[in-house]
């Protein structure tokens, strides 16, 4: 079949490949010239499949004359069943059920093709618009006590004339009486993102049973498919496991299953920095303490309760603190060298020559005030620690040593 005429089919494949551009040529990014130079497709193709005349699903070659049967058609009674039921419901939870329930055996990639052409025609059913379907989200409301949701603003170089060329603000609101916490810091290290924890859970006076996050890489280690379990970082388990919350990680680029905290940014920002200046962080720091009564004055525009009475039936349910606090480690691995030295953060620290080897691998385990150095392997007693030492007294004295030594 000619490549010029408006009739070519193109498989799978190449059709998922020139959709990819289909946002960069409605924003005016890329022409279909251009478009059609990239993926070496006839321009009137790339016209046909990118001006809405194509089908949104692949298209399927003909048979005798016949359409394809699709095997998601099997099941495709039951997704739209599902359908009218929750409008709203994700793709991988509909492939889940599937495959649990029904004991299907394709990939969540048909699915999530079938779905772009269902979900619009059972919303048309439902009398519900391509607008209204569009701006529609899921609400869900919560138990005193039950959950928070966490989140990170960038406020750029407000202390810039300080010499402070970053500045984070931290931010937790718990989603029953939606009450907010922030405090600004310079770094979103693990020390720094566990520290701003432990000050939300002073500032809350307790912890709630759950905690919301993104997929920051302060929580998880890498990122997984749909339907997969996410794999959390070491410390943000031993984290949760010390203060007794629950970690609920939301699905990458969902931030409306954040929608308070990622509202709370916006408040922060708006009500308690904006045409202000400020000399430290300390000072912002400040100003938010300065708005939190005034914020839990007022009545929220959902629930229609005043915030301080909400949010002391929030705080009366929270779980108690731990009596000690949970310390927060970045931990790195290292060889100790033939000199029984271990290099770490530009320092040198030396360990007990009868306790390892040459290239012997080594956990070195960083606080704020401490650095501890471990054998990935217990001696006969069981113990691993090498050697502690702190990071303003004894870390001074021992890399002098060292380096004397050398």
């Amino acid at each position: 079949m000619a490549e010029g005429r408006l009739t070519v089919v193109l498989d799978p494949h190449r059709w998922l490949e020139l959709r990819r551009f289909r946002g960069l040529y409605e924003s005016g990014a890329m022409s279909l010239r251009e478009i059609a130079k990239e993926t070496g497709l006839n321009r009137r193709t790339v016209t046909k499949y990118l001006s809405g005349q194509a089908p949104i699903a692949p298209p399927k070659r003909a048979v005798n004359g016949q359409p394809c049967r699709r095997v998601v058609d099997e099941v495709a009674p039951l997704i739209d069943v599902m359908l009218r039921s929750e409008i709203l419901l994700k793709g991988s939870v509909i492939h889940e059920r599937l495959v649990q329930e029904y004991g299907v055996t394709f990939n969540y990639q048909r699915v999530k093709l079938y779905l772009q052409e269902a979900r619009p025609r059972i919303a048309q059913e439902l009398g519900i618009s391509p607008g209204e379907l569009a701006g529609l989200h899921r609400r869900f409301e919560v138990i005193p006590g039950a959950q928070a949701q966490v989140d990170w603003g960038d406020e750029g170089k407000i202390l810039a004339h300080v010499g402070i060329l970053k500045v984070y603000s931290f931010h937790m609101t718990l989603s029953y009486s939606r009450d907010p916490f922030c405090c600004f810091t310079t770094s979103r290290d693990l020390a720094t993102f566990f520290d701003c924890h432990r000050q939300a859970f002073t500032h809350f006076d307790g912890v709630p049973m759950t905690i919301v996050y993104d997929c920051t890489k302060t929580v998880v280690r890498r990122h997984v498919a749909p339907g997969e379990a996410v794999p959390l970082h070491p410390e943000a388990v031993a984290f949760a496991g010390h203060y007794d919350f629950d970690v609920d990680v939301l699905a990458a680029y969902w931030p409306q299953g954040k929608g308070r905290v990622e509202r709370q940014v916006g408040i922060v920002r708006d009500h308690a920095l904006a045409g202000r200046a400020f000399s430290s962080i300390e000072e912002m720091n400040a100003a938010f303490a300065a708005r939190v009564p005034l914020r839990r004055a007022r009545s929220h525009g959902t629930h229609g309760e005043v915030i301080g009475h909400q949010a002391r039936r929030d705080h009366m349910a929270l779980l108690p603190l731990p009596k000690t606090p949970y310390v927060v480690a970045q931990r790195h691995l290292r060889h100790v060298g033939k000199d029984c030295l271990v290099a770490f953060d530009a320092n040198l620290y030396s360990v007990p020559a009868r306790k390892v080897r040459h290239r012997h691998l080594v956990e070195v385990r960083a606080t704020k005030s401490q650095v501890t150095l471990h054998s990935t392997v217990p001696d006969a007693d069981g113990k691993t620690l090498l050697l502690r030492t702190s990071v303003w007294g004894d870390v001074t004295a021992e890399v002098r040593s060292v380096r004397s030594r050398r």
